[in-house]
């Protein structure tokens, strides 16, 4: 993929230059969604909301890490609902239905048995639960880092804060999962305790 003729294209109008970008990276912001919204339709509903904002500034976008750039889109989305179900928290229907565990297929993998599989999914479900007790910049900032990889240089220049922040951000992060999984310790299969 030549991302930078791929980036002119879609500036001149070229749909299906853009719609190719949005093949390459839409599960990482999908997944970067799902880690800070912490459900599959809210995480769906971040990743178009990004690429449509992204297809209509891409004019804006001056050069440098298109990945950053889309991911920079992705959590301010993503801060944006937080920020607009504190104001006005809501009960959804689908809330009070039981959650759809096969939602989001990247987690299994078919070479498990059942016991592990079982045991991934508690993990997985447990994670997700200690992620969304974060705040939200920590919980940007450790998507950022322990589920895309991206390094602290690439995480500064996606949220626009200093590289001393993300650190700090990221080490409170990762010492808050820490403790709420070392909680809930019982829950989890023998072989994930710590201890």
């Amino acid at each position: 993929m030549d991302e930078a003729n791929l980036i002119e294209s879609a500036r001149r109008g070229k749909v299906d230059a853009f719609n190719e970008l949005v093949l390459a990276y839409q599960d990482r912001v999908y997944n970067l969604a799902y880690r800070i919204m912490g459900d599959p339709a809210s995480a769906s509903d971040a990743a178009q909301e990004t690429f449509i904002a992204a297809y209509h500034s891409i004019d804006r976008f001056r050069g440098g890490s298109f990945k950053s750039y889309l991911l920079r889109i992705a959590s301010n989305k993503c801060y944006d609902e937080l920020r607009r179900r504190k104001r006005r928290p809501a009960t959804f229907f689908e809330d009070l239905s039981e959650v759809d565990e096969e939602a989001n297929p990247a987690l299994i993998n078919g070479g498990e048995g059942p016991e592990e599989y079982v045991e991934q999914r508690e993990m997985a479900r447990l994670i997700q639960a200690g992620i969304e007790t974060l705040p939200p910049g920590q919980r940007v900032t450790l998507a950022l880092s322990d589920v895309q990889g991206m390094s602290y240089q690439e995480i500064a220049e996606a949220t626009d804060i200093s590289l001393g922040t993300v650190k700090s951000r990221l080490a409170r992060a990762r010492a808050k999962l820490r403790d709420y999984l070392r909680e809930q310790g019982e829950l989890l299969p023998a072989r994930y305790r710590l201890g």
